[in-house]
C-alpha cells in the first residue's frame, strides 16, 4: 500500500489504512446511525435498533479480522435504512420503504430529488471511498462481511455462515474446499441470499468489474452477539480466509 491518506468521513469510515495485506475488507452495513435530520425516519426506538438497521455484530467481526490479517477495512457509518451501499442508486432497496416486517415512513415518500439527495450524500462518497483503498492496494481481494437474522418472516434458517458470490467463483469456491477445516458450522453457497437478490453489488462494482476475486460473508447473528463471540468468529474466519486465499488455484490469479 501506498502513502497513507485519511479517506474517513461522516459516512465511511477507513480502519487500519496502513496495512500490508493484499486484501480489502468491507462492512456496508456496520452502523445503525439514522442522522437527526430524517427524524429517525419515523421509526420507533425498537425498530431503529434492529437488524434491518444494520448487521449487529458484523463491524466487531469486521475489525477483529482487519487486525488479524493486517488488512485495510472499510466501513459504512450511516444506517442501512438511510441508503444501503450494498445497493445501486436505481434499486428499490437501496432507500426501501419496506424492509422485512418493517414500514420505514421515511422513506415512503422519497421524490426523485429526495432519493438523488441521498445517493450524493451517502452512497457517492461511500463508493468513491472503497475504490479509492482497492486502488492502493496491490492485487486485492475483496471480501465483504455482513451478518443476517436467524429468523426471517418467521421461518427459523438453518445456515450459519453463507459464502456468497456472483458470476466470478474463485475465492467462493476456495473457502467452501476448505471450510470443514476450520469449522463445524453449517456453511452454504449463496445462502441465506445470492444475486437474484441484489446483494451482490459491491462485489460486482469493485470486485467483478476490475478482475478483483472476492467474496461476501454473511454470518447468523446469534453466533455474534458478544465481543467474544466477534472476536472468536473473526479469528477463526481470518485463518480460513488466510487458507483459501493460499491454495494453488488463487496463487495464479492475476487481477
Amino acid at each position: 500500500m501506498s502513502e497513507q491518506l485519511d479517506l474517513s468521513n461522516e459516512v465511511v469510515e477507513v480502519i487500519n489504512a496502513g496495512a500490508k495485506a493484499p486484501l480489502v475488507l468491507v462492512c456496508e452495513h456496520a452502523a445503525r446511525e439514522i442522522p437527526a435530520y430524517y427524524d429517525g425516519l419515523g421509526l420507533d426506538a425498537a425498530a431503529r435498533e434492529s437488524h434491518v438497521a444494520w448487521d449487529p455484530g458484523a463491524l466487531g467481526v469486521a475489525r477483529t479480522m482487519a487486525q488479524d490479517l493486517d488488512a485495510v477495512l472499510v466501513a459504512g457509518r450511516v444506517s442501512r435504512l438511510v441508503y444501503d451501499c450494498n445497493r445501486p442508486p436505481e434499486a428499490p432497496g437501496a432507500m426501501p420503504a419496506q424492509s422485512e416486517i418493517f414500514a420505514i415512513p421515511g422513506n415512503a415518500a422519497l421524490d426523485e430529488a429526495g432519493r438523488a439527495e441521498r445517493v450524493t450524500r451517502y452512497y457517492e462518497p461511500f463508493r468513491a471511498t472503497l475504490a479509492a483503498t482497492i486502488k492502493r492496494v496491490d492485487a486485492p481481494a475483496i471480501v465483504t462481511v455482513h451478518s443476517f437474522t436467524p429468523i426471517y418472516h418467521g421461518k427459523p434458517r438453518n445456515v450459519e455462515i453463507g459464502i456468497l458470490h456472483d458470476s466470478d467463483t474463485r475465492l467462493a469456491d476456495a473457502m467452501l474446499a476448505v471450510a470443514s477445516e476450520f469449522t463445524d458450522l453449517n456453511v452454504e453457497r449463496n445462502e441465506p441470499y445470492g444475486p437474484q437478490d441484489g446483494v451482490t453489488h459491491t462485489l460486482k462494482e469493485h470486485g467483478l468489474a476490475h478482475g478483483h476475486p472476492h467474496v461476501m460473508l454473511e454470518i447468523r447473528n446469534d453466533l455474534i452477539t458478544t465481543e467474544a463471540e466477534q472476536r472468536q468468529m473473526a479469528e477463526m474466519i481470518s485463518n480460513w480466509l488466510r487458507a483459501a486465499m493460499a491454495r494453488p488455484e488463487m496463487k495464479e490469479v492475476k487481477p
